[in-house]
């Protein structure tokens, strides 16, 4: 298992801390560095800054949102970034939200399995530098009966194939992404849950391409907080969890809700979302129970998070990407080294 680092969202007040951290994630070895978007900063230009100031980590949109961006330009993107890195680059996907897609990009959320599968297909096609065809539901290459023609990306990728990641949750998207994709990118993610909520269907999916599990990167981010009270430390990551089960997406279309199910957790995943929707954050934030928190993020002593790494090794996750807690670069500094010093004991290395 391989550590990764995810800096979240740019402009919340700790950017210049982000790069900070991502130098010394690189100093320290971790494999890669995410960035996230999704109604401020985008994902490309964080990830060529951050490029550009590291030698050695890889650099992974987690993700870039498909209503953003046509097919082809995600192509035009993903070369880019991996030809001026040196070929360090990992390509994430997602559809989002239907807040977002709709809201923000004005972009229907219908159909996200379909359409996530036609997107990948033509950005593969593009980033292999085949000439760009295409007839599908969502998109057509070149529109008929114009002045467009076939043609092919210009730029040579580094490597002749980016991995591609896709953030998945529900069962049919996962087993999807095991099909078409080279890995997944997860939230929530308990060790104890994995066979039944991710690698099931992945393993399904895997099948359906004639492949088995073996290659494919399991790449969770896992939130971090290092300390002796793990009750207290849990307490800092309510927040987190009730945003995700309360307040993503809608009441008919949350997809962390539907897992929180799936984890056993049916009546406090209705209760967390009836009081975040109601705008009562805190109560939603109290609600959450301590043991699917404790699950789904890395807390308490380095022997303790040593103990959780293997979890997550023996679950199958091949990258752990972590999202230390802390407001400071000094506590942000110290958990990327304890993360260090606890795969190593945990020997999931």
């Amino acid at each position: 298992m391989r550590l990764g680092i995810n800096l979240g969202y740019w402009g919340v007040g700790m950017d210049r801390d982000n790069l900070e951290v991502a130098k010394e994630a690189d100093r320290l070895g971790y494999e890669v560095c995410w960035a996230a978007e999704a109604y401020g900063s985008d994902a490309p230009t964080v990830l060529s800054w951050v490029a550009a100031h590291t030698e050695r980590i890889d650099v992974g949109s987690g993700i870039f949102q498909i209503p953003a961006r046509a097919p082809a330009m995600t192509a035009m993107t993903a070369a880019t970034l991996d030809t001026l890195s040196g070929g360090r680059f990992r390509l994430g996907l997602g559809v989002s939200g239907p807040q977002v897609s709709e809201g923000w990009y004005g972009v229907k959320f219908d159909k996200p399995l379909a359409r996530t599968r036609e997107y990948v297909e033509i950005v593969r096609k593009a980033m292999a530098r085949e000439r760009l065809t295409h007839e599908g539901e969502h998109w057509t290459l070149p529109l008929p009966d114009g002045p467009g023609k076939p043609i092919k990306l210009t730029v040579h990728p580094e490597r002749e194939r980016i991995p591609l990641y896709i953030a998945a949750i529900g069962p049919k998207n996962l087993e999807q992404t095991g099909e078409i994709a080279d890995g997944a990118l997860l939230v929530l993610f308990a060790p104890e849950h994995a066979e039944t909520t991710t690698l099931g269907p992945v393993r399904a999916g895997r099948e359906k391409a004639g492949k088995t599990l073996e290659g494919f990167d399991v790449c969770p981010t896992v939130p971090m907080a290092v300390g002796e009270d793990v009750s207290a430390l849990a307490d800092m990551f309510r927040p987190y969890t009730a945003l995700y089960v309360g307040g993503m997406g809608s009441r008919r279309q949350n997809f962390y809700n539907r897992l929180a199910q799936r984890m056993g957790y049916e009546k406090e995943a209705a209760e967390i979302q009836d009081k975040y929707l109601a705008g009562e954050k805190e109560a939603a934030g109290a609600a959450v129970p301590e043991q699917l928190i404790d699950s789904t993020t890395l807390l308490g002593p380095v022997d303790r998070i040593a103990d959780r790494m293997r979890a997550y090794a023996e679950a199958g996750v091949g990258t752990l990407s972590l999202a230390p807690a802390g407001f400071s670069l000094e506590e942000r500094i110290t958990a990327l080294r304890a993360g260090v010093e606890a795969l190593e004991r945990s020997g999931a290395a």
